[in-house]
């Protein structure tokens, strides 16, 4: 059966090599075919894929007996593998793509699902798990939990920083299409506090390492740092339109832009989606830098290669890099032309299963090229760099370097071109789906047969994204044009959080487009210019330490723990040397605070040694510029 299919497969898109010929005939005859072919299996598929998602969601889904409300689970399958728990990653990615479809049009049956999930999120974030609580942040950063929200104890890759951005992103979409629709009042009180809690990790942990996207490395992954710059971006204007601010999004976010840019490798052309401490025994291609282009998607900042941008030279290169590391390591590709798409896995060196194609992977190379459509298309040109040329000429030999106007030829040749190879990645999900339509996790390199965890949620949804994207239907922008603008100068700064439980869950009833709001409360006037109500304060600590020793500030406001050394703010040694013993931190506070504080050396058994008296004194400033304070060890 799929030895057969695979033959199918190879006949519609062998002809993709040469279709920017204008003069090729058959290969718009086949090209027109498989676009028809893959019309059809969108049509059959979509509200298939819709129905097994919505199964996987507790506690009224089909597949979900036992689940919360509003827990995503991420697999029915319970055993060979064991996929039975939520990840705070693969949920929040879920419900990014059920609120972008909610926006685009509104239904009050995912409305409910979505503030279920935001109650289930609001209660999660105070769960404690062997990653830490809530009171500094560190267990937002724990990866899976149970399905009925309690921990998960056993042995498992974490911290994974990836899952506060991602859901922070997910909630600020629906916290923005309440207040366009006049709900402002209840974003504010029941989906603002849960973000804050997430920015706050983000500002905080981002330059810390964590376990990788696919939870099997320890480092610094590219798709976490992009989550984490589109965080908080996007938090920051969220913020301002709520009428308060986000002081650490706005400080950390340009370092974190100028963080992505270093996974680029100029050389190579593509993204190093991992970089690996204790040695690195991969190349970095990984589908990881394809996923973390198409969920940074913002057609308003066009093919910007900052943020990576799916038409950006650098993510195309990174495109075909990537899809050509796969062309022949598996079975199933075998015999399939340059330029023409494949079954595309998770990285060339997986092991996980015997290393296999995986839907979401191959959905996630279709969609990107569907995003760099949309936005070629709204802008009326292809722009061609040194950069992105052995991408084009995969699919239009001819091409050039140069600025491409719809106009020419070579640009319809190039839009052409480009959507048929975007739709081979999907009828490669079409030729290797399940006979019912599933989409489980992976399908086997060499017969092509569907294993793995069952109804995998996350395959349904990327399917739903690639296709909509495939549709014009595009999500709203995060404001990556404000948020493009790199440093002078990089640094490691990162913010200390304020961390509360988020205690307002339930929601007003009939908020529905356009609708005048129910929630109670008053907005305030955005402040003006100049007038804060807190600030950044930065702080730097003068101390030799030995190995082990942390620098803590300790003070008399909650931030700093009320003078508890357990919970004081942990001082970073980014910037340390012995000739300069350099320990810095920055914390948010409000305008006009009486601080007390001093400097705590703790031990790695929690021993804590306090610096002399007397108290260190500060008053936080009005002035939104914030302010520091240079300190040496007494």
């Amino acid at each position: 059966m799929y030895a057969f299919s695979s033959l199918l497969l190879f006949g519609a898109l062998a002809v993709q090599s040469v279709f920017g010929r204008p003069d090729d005939v058959r290969a718009k005859r086949d090209a027109e075919i498989l676009k028809r072919s893959v019309d059809s299996f969108v049509e059959t598929e979509t509200p298939y894929a819709w129905q097994r998602l919505l199964c996987n969601i507790g506690s009224g889904g089909c597949a979900a007996s036992g689940a919360d409300s509003g827990v995503v689970v991420a697999s029915p399958s319970r055993s060979n593998p064991d996929y039975w728990y939520t990840w705070t990653r693969d949920s929040a990615l879920v419900f990014k793509g059920i609120v972008e479809a909610f926006t685009q049009s509104y239904d009050p049956a995912l409305q409910t699902q979505i503030q279920n999930y935001i109650a289930a999120q609001a209660k999660l974030q105070g769960v404690s798990n062997p990653s830490g609580g809530l009171s500094n942040g560190a267990g937002l950063g724990e990866p899976k939990f149970r399905v009925d929200l309690t921990q998960f104890t056993g042995e498992w890759g974490r911290p994974q920083r990836d899952g506060p951005p991602l859901r922070a992103i997910a909630l600020i979409n629906y916290a923005k299409w309440l207040v366009n629709n006049g709900y402002t009042s209840t974003a504010q009180s029941a989906v603002w506090p849960v973000i804050k809690n997430d920015l706050a990790y983000t500002a905080q942990y981002w330059n810390q390492t964590g376990f990788d996207l696919w939870e099997e490395v320890q480092g610094s992954s590219f798709f976490t740092a992009t989550s984490s710059h589109r965080a908080l971006v996007e938090g920051a204007a969220l913020a301002a339109s709520l009428g308060t601010s986000c002081a650490a999004c706005t400080t950390v976010a340009p370092q974190l832009l100028c963080f992505v840019q270093s996974f680029w490798n100029p050389s190579q052309g593509y993204a190093v989606s991992n970089t690996v401490n204790g040695g690195s025994y991969r190349t970095g291609k990984d589908a990881n830098s394809i996923i973390a282009s198409i969920h940074n998607f913002d057609a308003t900042a066009g093919c910007d290669a900052a943020t990576f941008q799916p038409c950006s030279d650098r993510a195309l290169s990174n495109h075909k890099i990537v899809v050509d590391s796969f062309r022949s390591i598996y079975k199933v590709n075998n015999g399939i032309s340059q330029g023409v798409a494949v079954a595309v896995g998770r990285y060339s060196e997986d092991v996980y299963y015997n290393g296999n194609p995986w839907y979401l992977a191959t959905l996630a190379a279709a969609e990107q090229l569907f995003d760099a459509l949309y936005v070629w298309k709204q802008q009326g040109s292809v722009t061609v760099t040194s950069t992105s040329l052995a991408f084009f000429r995969d699919l239009v030999p001819s091409v050039t370097t140069g600025t491409h106007s719809s106009t020419s030829a070579t640009y319809t040749g190039i839009i052409n071109a480009v959507q048929t190879y975007a739709d081979g990645f999907v009828n490669v999900v079409s030729t290797y789906k399940s006979a019912s339509g599933a989409l489980p996790e992976q399908f086997d390199r060499n017969t092509g047969t569907p294993i793995g965890a069952s109804d995998l949620t996350w395959s349904y949804s990327a399917f739903l994204t690639a296709t909509a994207r495939r549709a014009g239907r595009i999500p709203t922008s995060w404001n990556a044009n404000g948020g493009k603008t790199l440093p002078g100068s990089c640094s490691g700064l990162v913010v200390a959080g304020s961390y509360a439980s988020a205690t307002q869950t339930t929601f007003p009833a009939s908020q529905t487009p356009g609708g005048s709001p129910t929630a109670t409360g008053t907005v305030p006037p955005p402040t003006a210019t100049g007038d804060c109500t807190e600030v950044l304060v930065t702080f730097t600590e003068r101390a030799s330490t030995s190995w082990g020793q942390t620098i803590k500030l300790v003070g008399n406001h909650p931030t700093l723990g009320n003078w508890n050394p357990s919970n004081g703010v942990a001082l970073s040694a980014a910037g340390y040397s012995t000739s300069n013993p350099v320990w810095t931190i920055s914390v948010v506070l409000p305008v006009g605070t009486a601080l007390q504080y001093k400097y705590v050396n703790m031990a790695a058994d929690g021993t804590a040694k306090w610096e002399s008296d007397p108290n260190r004194s500060l008053t936080v400033p009005s002035k939104c510029d914030g302010t520091s304070s240079s300190d040496t060890w007494r």
